[in-house]
């Protein structure tokens, strides 16, 4: 099975959340905060969206930076993605 987003959506996968802290210390499960990078895994065609013209500017293998509370969370096979508006995402990690 495969997601085909519409309009401006991106499909997110949402990279693993770092287990330790820089200066060393384990962090319990509950602790890890959900990281807001992602690799982008497929995205829509752009086009006219309410009435504007949207032009794709983010590609399929790229990290991205998302913000915080965006997004439509869809597990699929087993598999987690975020389903994400292009405007949400902040910034591209090269």
């Amino acid at each position: 099975m495969k997601l085909v987003p519409l309009g401006d959506r991106v499909v997110l996968k949402q990279l693993v959340a770092e287990e330790t802290t820089k200066s060393g210390i384990v962090l319990p499960g509950q602790a890890k905060e959900k990281p807001q990078q992602a690799e982008v895994i497929a995205v829509g065609p752009g086009g006219m969206v309410d009435g504007k013209e949207v032009t794709m500017q983010v590609e399929v293998g790229q990290t991205v930076i998302y913000s915080k509370y965006a997004g439509t969370e869809v597990k699929l096979e087993d598999e987690e993605y975020i389903i994400v508006k292009q405007s949400d995402i902040v910034a591209i990690v090269e």
